[in-house]
């Protein structure tokens, strides 16, 4: 990963591939922001009037490059957007920390293939330092593992395309100041396991079954002192839970149900995250349509933010225990599959008729929410990529949000928001429950078809102990791009939800989170 470094040094002494600066959309055109006056100076102040003759105009992601002014050790300035100057509204304070890691990310992923680049953004306080090295970070990530020549030594470059950027140096950042080390160190250690969630998403499903998926926990929790207990299908059929082993039937690659476990000796309370890890999803008997199948491999990203938040719990030592439920299966159809029509007794004792396959996510997720609520945590979180109807009612870029407590709704919401991961409040609205009522079972899996998304937090409710605080993250739509790279967003596995994650965590261990 590229390696952060903070620096007083001015910028035309400063040796490099390239000088970042941030222009802003002023309402007379492009305005340079706060952090560039050495490069405005080498302009003879009239830097703005350049990028505006360069076309540019300061807007949200945009990015200009021009030859360094004489004199600098770089050869190249790289003017990143960082969207509509503050002050132009008057709720405006200043730039937003999302601001300004959108387009650290937007230059971080323009200078692949440099050694070494300077960010000369706004840096105002740690949350600004923060926010820049977490967009360079997350910017410039790549995954090129299975291409040739990649994922070998720190600088190599892959046949088929460049390195990530090697080293960005924050400047105005202070190296001994204390609050701008501890930014710093959060950003890498949030950066570093938001990564490893998207390169799990990224990996092909046949280099990540449930038991590789399950190796690489225990793996990492060794690493940074997390309990870990794996439970396999013997274990699982012994433990009687219904709904991963019906999940993971149909698979040659047997089921796994993965605990982590993070403890600090000062913690008062105890939160359970619980994600979906479906390795593959292909529908099971009702298998999906074509068209449909290409990208779920991404079907474990919940399970990959749980997984990843845990670690950067961890690493941050941050004063709550946390524990990380991994359910993990393969959904394929064969002679062993679960048909629709059977009834699955779960790991809390309720039987589910299975009308749909597809609709399997619930599944596992139901046995791991009855076992996160058996050790009666202060809340529960779970995160999956469970419906395509929250894509359709939130579209791409956005997760829902559900809860069986409004406040707690309110606060999750919240804590993405504040962290720069676009979520919305969403109802469970309890018409929907009948739906899902069954002449054979104690419930199906599946009810109306319109609230699809609405439909499947009920069910999820149903599994989640009684007086126990719970909320519902379906990442469906963010969880993958499919689209272009924007802002620190690659193209493919995203880390939707770990930032959440760790937020909750950093609030409760506060205090702050009731």
């Amino acid at each position: 990963m590229t390696a952060l470094t903070l620096s007083t040094a001015a910028a035309p002494g400063l040796r490099a591939d390239a000088i970042v600066i941030g222009v802003a959309k002023g309402a007379a055109g492009p305005v340079v922001a706060p952090g560039t006056e050495a490069v405005d100076k080498a302009y003879d102040g009239r830097l703005a009037g350049v990028l505006e003759t360069l076309g540019a105009s300061g807007a949200e992601g945009e990015l200009t490059k021009l030859p360094a002014p004489a004199g600098f050790k770089a050869p190249l300035v790289v003017a990143v957007g960082l969207g509509a100057e503050p002050g132009t509204k008057d709720e405006d304070t200043g730039w937003t920390a999302e601001a300004l890691r959108r387009a650290a990310g937007v230059a971080a992923r323009a200078l692949t293939g440099s050694r070494k680049a300077a960010f000369a953004l706004p840096v105002d306080s740690p949350g600004a330092v923060e926010a820049i090295g977490e967009g360079v970070l997350l910017g410039a990530y790549s995954f090129d593992t299975y291409k040739e020549n990649g994922g070998q030594a720190k600088g190599a470059r892959a046949k088929n395309g460049k390195a990530p950027l090697a080293e960005a140096t924050l400047l105005g950042a202070k190296p001994r100041d204390a609050a701008h080390k501890g930014a710093v160190a959060r950003a890498v250690a949030v950066s570093e396991e938001l990564n490893r969630a998207r390169d799990l998403i990224n990996m092909p499903p046949n280099d990540l079954t449930p038991a590789i998926f399950a190796g690489i926990a225990q793996a990492a929790a060794k690493e940074h002192g997390i309990k870990v207990q794996v439970l396999d299908d013997k274990a699982l059929t012994r433990g009687g839970y219904g709904g991963i082993l019906g999940v993971g039937g149909g698979s040659a690659a047997t089921p796994r149900l993965v605990k982590l476990t993070y403890t600090h000796p000062k913690a008062e309370k105890h939160l359970a995250y619980v994600g979906k890890g479906i390795t593959y999803d292909s529908g099971g008997i009702s298998l999906k349509p074509a068209g449909h199948n290409e990208t779920m491999k991404c079907d474990m990203s919940g399970a990959a933010a749980v997984f990843a938040a845990v670690v950067a719990a961890a690493r941050l030592g941050l004063e709550v225990n946390i524990t990380g439920w991994l359910a993990l299966a393969e959904n394929m159809p064969s002679g062993s599959a679960v048909r629709p029509g059977d009834v699955l007794r779960m790991y809390s004792g309720k039987t589910v008729e299975v009308l749909n396959t597809d609709a399997e996510g619930r599944l596992v997720l139901a046995d791991a929410l009855w076992a996160a609520s058996l050790e009666s945590p202060d809340a529960i979180v779970d995160v999956a990529t469970l419906t395509g109807a929250m894509m359709l009612a939130l579209g791409s870029r956005t997760f829902g949000v559900m809860a069986n407590d409004d406040a707690f709704r309110t606060a999750v919401h919240e804590a993405a928001d504040e962290v720069g991961e676009p979520a919305w409040p969403m109802p469970l609205p309890e018409h929907l429950r009948k739906g899902m009522e069954s002449t054979v079972a104690d419930i199906a899996n599946m009810g109306e078809r319109m609230g699809g998304g609405l439909v499947a937090g009920l069910f999820l409710r149903e599994f989640v102990g009684e007086g126990i605080t719970w909320a519902h993250l379906d990442i469906a739509g963010p969880a993958f791009n499919e689209g272009g790279p924007f802002g620190y967003t690659p193209k493919g596995g995203t880390g939707s939800a770990v930032r959440t994650l760790v937020r909750l965590a950093e609030l409760t261990a506060a205090g702050d989170l009731g």
